[in-house]
Formats: structure tokens, sequence, C-alpha cells
């Protein structure tokens, strides 16, 4: 088994060599410190891509926060034709379910949008709301690519909203924290005389929240998947009102040890929702196909058979092709274990 290990190796001041040294030559690289202040300040600079504009006011009659995106410069090209096919989500945090989604422009890096939008919300609670924009470039035959994200923590910023305020906004460009939703522990086990594979939902940590009480309702969705098709699928309970849910629910699909390189695991944590749709918090894959430690949480699997192997994933972003996964059919099933 590969296990990582922690380099705890410190920086050192110079030490002094037990050489002859000529008496009163002062060294000043042994009196050199690095000053803290300069550590704390010297923070790698954040990457832009881009101005966004947009103006805010309140509707007191309504009782809503009237947002108007404006307009989009200077965005990157994230097409080969050296163009890209913008368009912004807005979100009022820490609320999820309820967003917006301006149109597509084609072939643009300045894109006008002029588009108004209305969140129901009561003035005393904006103190406690961000605006959060996501600027995405439209791809239609594969997942959306993120340009950035303009986040408004103060929305009291330049007015108190009873007049229209214009903000320009730099566009930061998406990073692992900025779209971070949170972790799965989950451990892996093959009995391949069995021809039988649990995967046991062990627990979350630091999901996003989903609901405007900054809290989700999170479930587990494992889709056994072979060359895209779903062949078969189990979920776990919901837990309610909770961003770090215990699970330790195991999961059981029969797969033949000549199909076990044939088939893949998509984890999924939804989010339950009584009155509506439930939502895609974040997935993970694991499998011979998949990337990083999903791949090599499989590998491990099938190298220490009837042990549970067990490891936390991040959980990354939905790519929007539910199809790919949701499609029955052409796959063939896996084969019923031999009897001996």
């Amino acid at each position: 088994m590969n296990v990582t290990s922690v380099d705890f190796t410190m920086d050192t001041l110079p030490v002094r060599q037990s050489s002859t040294v000529s008496i009163g030559r002062i060294k000043p690289e042994l009196y050199k410190q690095k000053s803290v202040d300069s550590e704390e300040g010297a923070k790698e600079p954040v990457e832009t891509c881009g101005k966004l504009s947009f103006a805010l006011s309140y509707d007191y009659e309504e009782q809503a926060l009237v947002v108007r995106i404006l307009k989009a410069l200077d965005l990157p090209a994230k097409d080969f034709t050296g163009t890209s096919d913008p368009y912004v989500k807005i979100y009022l945090l820490p609320e999820r379910k309820k967003k917006f989604q301006t149109r597509v422009h084609r072939k643009t890096l300045n894109p006008t949008f002029d588009e108004t939008f209305r969140f129901p919300v009561e003035y005393s609670e904006l103190c406690n709301r961000k605006l959060h924009f996501s600027v995405f470039d439209f791809d239609r035959f594969t997942s959306h690519d993120m340009i950035g994200e303009v986040v408004v923590d103060n929305l009291f910023e330049l007015s108190d909203l009873s007049r229209e305020a214009v903000v320009w906004k730099d566009i930061l460009a998406a990073t692992t924290e900025s779209v971070d939703l949170g972790e799965i522990m989950y451990s892996l086990c093959y009995l391949p005389t069995a021809g039988r594979m649990t995967l046991t939902v062990i627990k979350c940590r630091n999901l996003k929240a989903m609901d405007i009480t900054g809290y989700s309702d999170p479930y587990v969705k494992v889709s056994l998947i072979c060359d895209g098709r779903r062949l078969k699928k189990r979920k776990t309970t919901t837990k309610k009102n909770t961003l770090n849910p215990v699970y330790n629910e195991a999961i059981i699909f029969d797969i033949p040890p000549e199909n076990v390189e044939q088939v893949s695991l998509s984890i999924t944590v939804m989010d339950y929702d009584r009155v509506g749709h439930n939502e895609v918090i974040g997935v993970c894959r694991a499998g011979p196909d998949a990337e990083g430690l999903g791949r090599d949480h499989w590998n491990e699997m099938l190298a220490y058979p009837r042990k549970p192997i067990t490891h936390w994933h991040a959980l990354c972003e939905w790519p929007g092709r539910a199809s790919s996964f949701e499609s029955q059919g052409s796959c063939p099933s896996p084969k019923p274990p031999q009897t001996p």
C-alpha cells in the first residue's frame, strides 16, 4: 500500500561550520532573518479575467433586490476561434436554489447583457446576503467552462440601494478554493470469489450549503457505469439540515472479476428538496478510467482484495451532461458469477 509521508522539513538558519575563520570578519548572511510582516503581506496576486458591470437597487414595494447585469469587458478567449460564448449565472447567497441566468452571447469577449433580475428578500436581510456572479463560456458539446466569478460581500458598499448604483468589478479567475463543494469519505472492498463490490459511504464534510438556512439535506447516489451508461444505481438515506452528514451505509454491486476492468462508479452527493427538484451538490468518480485519487483508490482496492480501503475524495462540479449517466441500454450487463 502506498502511504504518503508528510515532510516536516523546516527552513533553518545557516549553521556555522567548524572551520577556521579569520577573527573580525563579519558574515551578514548569518544575521539575515525573514520578516514576519513581509511574509504575511507577500500574497500571490489574484488572477483576473476581465471586468463585469452591474447595477443594484432595492424595490421597497415588492421587497426585492433588483440586479441589472450590464456588460462584461476583456473576457479571455475560450474557443479556438479566439472568442467566447459568455453568459452569467447569479445567486443571492447563502441560498443557491434560487438562481438566474443571462442569455448566451455568441462569439464575443465584450458582451452587453442589459438584463434585470429580482431576488425577493427583506431589506433588513440584505446585510446577511452576498451576491455571487459566475461567468461561463457556453459549449454545445461539452461541459461549460467557468471563466471566473465576482462576489459582492457588502451590498451596501456604494449606497443604501434606494437609487440604482452602477458597479464595476474585476472578474476573478475560478480557483479550487472558490468552487469548493466539500468532501466525501467512502471505502471500497472487492471479493473476487463472490464477484461482489461493497462501497460504504461513511460521511461527508464541509458540503456546499444549498438552502437559505445555510444547510443542506444531503444524500448520496452511487451509479455503476459501463461505457458511459448507467447499469444500476443505489442511494443512501437523507440527512436533514447538515453540511457534515454521517451515513455508515453499505452499497453492494455484483461485479464478476472478468468485468471489473470494464466498469466504474459515479458517486453523487445530492440535496433533497421536498418541493422542487433535487439539486446536485458535487460528484466524484472511482474506476480504471477515473482521474487521480479515483483511479488510485480503485487500483488499491483490487490490489488488496477482501480489505476495505478508505479515502477522502474532493467533490467536483457536475459536468452538466446527465444524459451520459442517465441513459440506459446498449452496454452489456456484467456476466453472472460462475458457480463452482
